[in-house]
């Protein structure tokens, strides 16, 4: 039997996850040949990370990567990784534990009175592995998660109304309510704590069948946590989703009664109620749009905003706070970089959040003890490589022709690339050495490349990873020739493409095969993406001796976000340091990541070589707005008479550039670096990894339809573990993939 020839196009999360698992059983290599083509000099896609050797090896990221604990899919696949490749002790990081540290301190920021305050949010640490997790939760179970975080923050708002002397005795009289209590008790009944505050009364009104029930905010959640755990899955019974239903609106409107009038001046009574306003609205959304039985993608009409207004969400204090701006910035969710108009899908959000808060293990955030690529794509080469993967990196995808079989179906008949330099040797060896760690550079390694083309592309300075790059008139000058094309046709070098490009590449590298499949080409107009912007700075000051003092039981940095725009999320990333080389006698003591959307409505051709830069100055203005003033709020000691001491970067004293312009920036516009989002109800042109007419093709990365929906690590991989088993058949479980289809 002959081998199916594999051809993997793009080395993003999705892509490297497929290889992943297409060489997973011990046979493979004797039924697939697989070969990646890769532009530029390294793996990564959006996550690509590299060293620069001019400034300490320093890590230079596309923007802030740090997984969630929620990554159920993502930290089972790296545990294999690193499991399989099995580091010698000497590597820095020779685990996946070594590689990754839970992280729970979040802050979140609100503009109060025209003042930015920081809500500092310490998650607790769940036990447990994250790759032993599961995404695979009932929208019953999530009602159950989000009750009992509930009851939490009721407990809050009821002490503080006590100390208040405002009324928390809540009295039902209308005998359809008084008939849902009843069958709430009769539930519980055996169980029901007596001891509870508030429980006697309850209980003697039920069984003396009294004209008024009285109960209190804490007794009424409590009892209604115990009736949902122990009805396990039952949102099939209509009683049950009444009983919910009832209990939260009399909570609401006590809210509305007795809590309003105090928030404005008690900060911590407005974000507990915040919270629970917040859970109250995604509980009523969750019963009343019949999410438990139609799943998060009936919700997929409403933005997610809109959403929780529609389902009674506080405008003024909720609908705008600061962790539903956090969620908004999180995922990007501007399209072009309109900061004016959020826009993210209702089932989409309301599902990554629920996720995210109550399905991690470990830290609520996980963050990476070097890059993403040293973290991520290092050991994934690595490992690809020792299994006999082949890779051709500096290989442009130009386009793809359509055909079709004998019997007349469509299937990608040839894939053009461009192959960008000629190397020295047969093939590339991408990764250097820092510290006992294996590193992608943030250049090419030249003394690989033809001398007289890496002259050249020093020279020009040339990024061969840019859609706009000018590369190919600069080769044509010189050689007086183009640079040399590479045509790949089915059935002779390949009979399988895993296309691993971006949402964004498909007009510009298949738009024959769009011409041909309208879902296709659908999904390509329908799903959008935006492009961000990134800065790191790297301070001669800790956060404390900037100002920043708020922290956690752990000392952790804060990861912060609903911050001004265009800069709206920081990192502080000091943990990164030792990884980096910088002089022993003088080195940085702190690093800090910020990130973004940009603003961009439209791209031109490839032809515009300065767009790029002229983006890139863009996003460097940003940057000097951000520290002449914006971050006054957080950094106060980093301001002199109102001004910014620049002299809180740290500098190389032996280079003539000022302190500013030796920090990092950059802007994310290329086709295949933009995010993906989930505008409004665009979730159903997804399509499945084998959803095209194409035979022979298999789309992959977080653009197609998963479980998730959304640009993230999680997607990525998800999707990439479809594509794989749509080949191969394994993985055979994908946790969580099925939240949008109806139970």
């Amino acid at each position: 039997m002959e081998k199916e020839k594999i051809t993997i196009v793009g080395g993003g999360v999705a892509a490297m996850t497929a290889a992943v698992y297409l060489t997973e059983q011990a046979n493979w290599q004797s039924q697939r040949e697989i070969t990646i083509y890769q532009q530029g000099w390294r793996l990564g896609g959006k996550g690509a990370s590299g060293r620069n050797a001019h400034f300490g090896q320093r890590i230079e990221e596309h923007g802030l990567h740090v997984w969630f604990g929620a990554y159920v899919n993502s930290f089972r696949t790296l545990e294999g990784v690193y499991n399989a490749l099995n580091r010698p002790a000497s590597c820095s990081l020779a685990t996946w534990q070594q590689a990754f540290k839970p992280h729970s301190f979040i802050a979140l920021q609100e503009c109060i009175d025209n003042e930015w305050q920081t809500w500092p949010i310490d998650f607790p640490t769940v036990e447990g592995n994250p790759a032993d997790g599961s995404l695979d939760i009932t929208v019953w179970d999530f009602v159950t998660m989000t009750l009992a975080w509930l009851k939490k923050w009721t407990e809050g708002i009821e002490h503080v109304c006590q100390q208040q002397d405002a009324k928390t005795t809540l009295v039902t009289k209308k005998s359809r309510d008084q008939s849902l209590l009843n069958y709430m008790y009769q539930e519980i009944k055996a169980d029901i704590d007596t001891h509870l505050n508030g429980a006697k009364q309850f209980i003697d009104d039920i069984e003396a069948g009294a004209t008024e029930i009285a109960s209190n905010p804490r007794t009424l959640i409590t009892h209604l946590l115990q009736f949902t755990e122990k009805q396990a899955t039952h949102t099939d019974k209509q009683a049950d989703r009444l009983v919910i239903w009832y209990i939260v609106r009399k909570l609401k409107r006590w809210f509305k009664d007795q809590v309003i009038d105090l928030l404005d001046d008690n900060p911590e009574l407005r974000r507990l109620y915040i919270c629970a306003d917040l859970a109250i609205a995604m509980l009523t959304g969750l019963i009343k749009d019949k999410v438990y039985r139609d799943g998060f993608g009936v919700i997929n009409c409403f933005d997610f905003r809109q959403w929780l207004e529609k389902n009674g969400a506080n405008k003024t204090y909720s609908v705008d706070s600061a962790p539903v701006r956090g969620f908004y910035d999180l995922v990007f969710a501007y399209p072009k970089g309109d900061f004016n108009k959020p826009n993210v899908e209702a089932g989409v959000a309301a599902l990554a959040m629920l996720r995210i808060g109550l399905c991690y293990k470990g830290g609520v955030m996980w963050k990476m003890q070097a890059g993403m690529g040293d973290v991520i794509f290092g050991p994934i080469y690595e490992l690809l490589k020792q299994r006999g993967v082949k890779f051709k990196f500096f290989h442009q995808l130009t386009n793809l022709a359509a055909g079709q079989t004998d019997q007349g179906e469509q299937l990608v008949s040839k894939i053009e690339l461009c192959q960008q330099v000629s190397l020295v040797g047969q093939d590339y060896d991408p990764l250097i050495d820092v510290k006992q760690l294996p590193c992608w550079p943030s250049e090419p390694l030249y003394e690989q490349i033809s001398s007289e083309q890496a002259h050249l592309l020093q020279e020009y300075q040339i990024n061969l990873e840019s859609f706009w790059s000018n590369w190919p008139e600069v080769y044509q000058e010189h050689f007086g020739t183009p640079l040399p094309t590479v045509t790949l046709r089915h059935g002779i070098d390949f009979d399988t493409l895993i296309l691993g490009v971006s949402v964004a590449s498909l007009e510009h590298v298949a738009p024959e095969l769009l011409a041909v499949d309208y879902a296709l080409s659908q999904q390509a107009t329908k799903v959008q993406s935006v492009a961000t912007q990134a800065c790191q700075v790297w301070l001669n000051k800790t956060d404390q001796q900037l100002g920043f003092t708020q922290t956690n039981a752990a000392h952790e940095g804060p990861i912060l976000s609903g911050f001004v725009e265009p800069f709206d999320t920081w990192a502080a990333m000091g943990n990164l340091l030792d990884k980096e080389d910088w002089p022993s006698e003088d080195a940085p003591v702190n690093i800090a990541y910020f990130c973004s959307a940009f603003s961009c409505e439209n791209y031109p051709p490839a032809s515009a070589h300065q767009f790029p830069e002229q983006m890139k100055a863009e996003v460097k203005s940003n940057m000097h707005n951000l520290f002449s003033a914006d971050m006054r709020p957080l950094w106060p000691q980093a301001y002199i008479d109102n001004k910014f001491d620049w002299q809180v970067f740290y500098s190389d004293p032996h280079s003539i550039l000022p302190a500013l312009e030796q920090q990092y920036w950059r802007v994310n516009v290329d086709p295949s670096e933009r995010y993906v989002l989930s505008v409004v109800d665009t979730s159903k042109y997804r399509l499945a990894t084998d959803g095209s007419q194409f035979v022979n093709l298999r789309i992959t990365g977080d653009w197609i339809k998963t479980g998730v929906n959304a640009g993230c690590v999680e997607a990525a991989v998800m999707a990439g573990m479809q594509t794989a088993r749509a080949i191969c058949g394994w993985p055979s479980e994908i946790s969580g993939e099925h939240a949008f289809e109806k139970s």
